[in-house]
């Protein structure tokens, strides 16, 4: 094979989307794993801090200062008894609910030719073959 591997072309570009994508979401004064706690609620509201962690892909203990952080700023409630052990549920608040929808809309905007240098249905099919990809290396990560 040749050419850079594959995985390797990825981690370069997701560094530099990720530096695209911090600009537009920090325009509403959060973080991008902020956005993802968001972005999941709006997806599937009501979620405990462990099915945000799954949703997110990062470690449980991770989410308290992100639901945190959300809560200060009043777009997401936490409802439940909480504590260890105890299932609490994050839910989205209006205002989280608008900016959501305003950072995922901007979000969209980058899938352009102008920014991706890719075409409309080049686009769809990229976003299916790294979900394909992530969830191959989700499911490998489990298996260990």
């Amino acid at each position: 094979m040749s050419g850079p591997p594959v995985l390797w072309t990825l981690v370069q570009t997701a560094h530099l989307a990720r530096r695209r994508l911090s600009e537009v979401i920090g325009e509403e004064g959060i973080t991008g794993p902020q956005f993802g706690v968001l972005a999941a609620l709006l997806d599937g509201d009501d979620l405990s801090s462990s099915d945000l962690a799954r949703a997110l892909l990062v470690r449980p203990q991770s989410m308290a200062g992100l639901v945190d952080g959300l809560r200060a700023r009043g777009l997401v409630v936490r409802d439940g008894p909480g504590g260890r052990g105890q299932r609490t549920v994050v839910t989205l608040t209006d205002e989280g609910r608008a900016v959501a929808r305003r950072v995922r809309g901007r979000l969209h905007d980058l899938d352009g030719t102008h920014v991706t240098g890719l075409a409309p249905a080049q686009v769809a099919e990229l976003a299916a073959l790294l979900a394909q990809v992530r969830d191959t290396l989700d499911a490998d990560a489990h298996e260990d």
